[in-house]
């Protein structure tokens, strides 16, 4: 088999159209193929029988797209954080992620949307995946015309599973999508139409969780602020540096700090702290109790030391972890 690549578009206008494969027998250009199409620095690729295969496709355009990743070998790599939401299904063999430590399997034939706001170790071995690239901006918008979201950060969780009712609505906004595509392709009406659907179907699938902003970041004189606060509750997830809030305000350093003390009384760590308590309070409320592992859940959102994270929890809550977890 041949290699074949033609680079995607970086991204863009809607009317870009998305359509690529790479291929071959080689894990080497496996690896580095593969790596080049999820802008990752560095992925490896096995031979594990007699013949190594790789087929990699993508169609659509630069608001969604639909793939199909094959392999016949072993696959793992680093997928930093993607300028889309993605959701994966797998149609056979086996995979899993590997979230901050946590293992996450794909199962056969049920979408999973991937981590939105970490990296992770995808692996994989002798695998048929299927995907669908979503573009946030679009998400986004189309969320909030529909869900009267007015101001409020947009955030998904990705431990989610659907339900069988929403999972048919999913497989029906895919079919039309592959059917727009084949009638009339990416510049047609038909797909327009699709994507709407499409987007619908992913927002009741996978309903977005919300944060509510305190009212005071309403105020023309905090807009400056309010981005900075806007940028904790979409990234609690990463490390977040004082500098990081400068940047994206637009202010100094020693300004942040001044505005956080201002409007809430904290130091703007102090309140990216609570708002990652708040994350693990509610992924806790969600677990099963036999089976929840409150470490995991508080190493996801940035506790290194569980003895300062309990403390730190039962200060803010009045209970420790595991009595929120018994709930």
């Amino acid at each position: 088999m041949t290699d074949t690549y033609e680079a995607p578009p970086a991204g863009g206008r809607a009317s870009e159209s998305v359509r690529f494969e790479v291929s071959g027998t080689d894990p080497e250009s496996a690896a580095r193929d593969l790596a080049t199409v999820h802008g990752a620095d560095q992925w490896s690729a096995q031979q594990t029988g007699s013949e190594f295969l790789y087929r990699y496709t993508a169609v659509g355009d630069a608001e969604i797209s639909i793939r199909r990743s094959q392999m016949r070998g072993v696959l793992r790599g680093a997928m930093p954080i993607s300028t889309d939401y993605i959701v994966a299904w797998m149609t056979s063999g086996s995979a899993h992620l590997d979230v901050g430590g946590q293992r996450v399997d794909l199962h056969r034939n049920v979408p999973t949307l991937l981590p939105c706001d970490t990296a992770f170790v995808f692996a994989a071995e002798d695998h048929d995946q299927r995907l669908v690239h979503l573009d946030r901006e679009l998400v986004h918008r189309v969320a909030g015309e529909q869900l009267d979201l007015g101001d409020r950060p947009l955030r998904f969780d990705h431990t989610r599973e659907p339900d069988n009712a929403m999972y048919g609505r999913w497989q029906g906004a895919l079919a039309a999508l592959s059917r727009a595509l084949r009638v009339g392709g990416p510049d047609s009406d038909t797909w327009v139409a699709a994507k709407s659907l499409a987007i619908a179907a992913f927002l009741e699938t996978f309903p977005p969780q919300l944060d509510d902003l305190p009212a005071e970041l309403a105020l023309p004189r905090n807009a400056r602020l309010r981005a900075a606060v806007e940028y904790v509750h979409a990234h609690a997830s990463e490390t977040v540096t004082i500098a990081d809030l400068a940047a994206v305000a637009g202010l100094s350093v020693r300004s942040v700090q001044e505005s956080f003390r201002r409007v809430f009384d904290v130091s703007p760590l102090t309140y990216l702290r609570d708002v990652r308590l708040d994350r693990v309070r509610s992924e806790l409320l969600a677990l099963d109790p036999q089976v929840g592992a409150i470490g995991d859940v508080a190493r996801r959102w940035g506790f290194a030391h569980l003895g300062r994270f309990s403390a730190s929890y039962a200060a803010r809550f009045g209970e420790y972890p595991k009595q929120t977890l018994r709930r």
